[in-house]
């Protein structure tokens, strides 16, 4: 996603899985809510994902695939937010509960998700100036 994409805001319902992708990560979420009056989306994170096709062979899906749904919650610009396909989400939430994995290292996948909501703060300064 090389720019914040432009979002009607009656576009999310509550419950309703979104992502917000930057370079080659994706952050799923479920709306909670929609601040019409600030264009703020109040989210859950789900899971943060690193799409497998700039993954490199020998790179497993445990390191690929953070578990956020243990995290707080998320008030970012609606216009960052996409909504997200059936087809992506259902098999990273399978995956998540597969009993073979580990449970995740959650110092780990907070720092993660810092690092990503911070790259996203910097690449799209403007999405988060007050109007």
């Amino acid at each position: 996603m090389n720019q914040a994409s432009i979002v009607p805001t009656d576009t999310f319902e509550p419950r309703q899985i979104v992502c917000l992708e930057y370079e080659n990560t994706r952050l799923y979420a479920e709306v909670i809510q929609i601040v019409t009056s600030r264009q703020i989306c109040w989210a859950r994170p789900l899971m943060l994902a690193t799409m497998d096709i700039y993954c490199s062979p020998g790179l497993s899906t445990d390191n690929t695939v953070y578990d956020l749904r243990q995290g707080a919650d998320l008030l970012l610009p609606l216009t960052l937010f996409s909504a997200a396909l059936d087809t992506e989400v259902i098999p990273l939430l399978m995956y998540l509960d597969t009993p073979e994995r580990q449970p995740p290292d959650k110092a780990g996948v907070n720092k993660q998700l810092r690092l990503f909501v911070r790259q996203v703060c910097d690449a799209y300064p403007q999405a988060f100036k007050a109007s």
